[in-house]
Parts: structure tokens; C-alpha cells; sequence
């Protein structure tokens, strides 16, 4: 597929995409006309690279942990610094408190939506 379509169905605009590749984060092959042709799995790649910087995490640790999303997962970081395991426990940890946020607040919309439809 051509950027424009992984634009629309990743929801991101074509520039970020383009800064992805730069990154290093997604890969695309070009066609005879020069287009970029991006691999159906690049639509999940960019969703997982989306979800991992709005929680937080720098493009340089993404690039890092990208293999370990990738099925089979093979996880071993034989360069993995003390600096990016303590910045990854630092996400992680941010990660789990907005989870259970996120699970507070959509328990009480759930609550909320069954008394007002009489459910409750």
C-alpha cells in the first residue's frame, strides 16, 4: 500500500510516517515510480509505534523494543543500557497508573450509563 493509505487507516498524517521511516521504525520498498510501498503489517506497526509514544516513550527506546513485538517474539537486549531499563520501568510504571485510571473512569461511565438507562 502507498502512504497515503497507511495515513488513513492508521489514522497519521503522511509526514509522521515519513519521520517513522527516517526513525528507522518502519521500513517501505519503492517502486519503479519511486513510491513508497509499505507491507500490510506496517498498518499494526505504526498503530503499536502510536500507542507506545502516547504512552510516553522516546523513538529511540521504540526503535529498541520494536523486535520484541514482532511474532515469534525474541527478546534479548545484549546492548541494553542500566539507562533504557530504568527508563522502561518508568514507563511501565506510567503505563499501569493510566490504566488504572482509564479503568476508574470507564467503570463509572459504566455506572453511570446504567442508571440513567434504568439498567442498575
Amino acid at each position: 500500500m502507498r502512504i497515503g493509505e497507511l495515513a488513513e487507516r492508521t489514522g497519521t498524517a503522511r509526514r509522521l510516517l515519513r519521520y517513522y521511516e527516517e526513525q528507522g521504525l518502519i521500513a517501505a520498498c519503492r517502486a519503479a515510480n519511486g513510491y513508497r510501498e509499505f507491507d500490510e503489517r506496517m498498518v499494526d506497526r505504526v498503530l503499536q509505534i502510536r500507542g507506545l509514544l502516547d504512552a510516553g516513550l522516546p523513538t529511540r527506546i521504540i526503535k529498541q523494543i520494536l523486535p520484541c513485538l514482532d511474532s515469534p517474539r525474541v527478546i534479548h537486549f545484549s546492548d541494553a543500557t542500566p539507562e533504557m531499563i530504568a527508563t522502561l520501568e518508568v514507563q511501565r510504571d506510567r503505563m499501569t497508573q493510566r490504566i488504572s485510571c482509564l479503568t476508574r473512569n470507564r467503570d463509572a461511565i459504566a455506572a453511570y450509563l446504567e442508571e440513567v438507562r434504568g439498567d442498575g
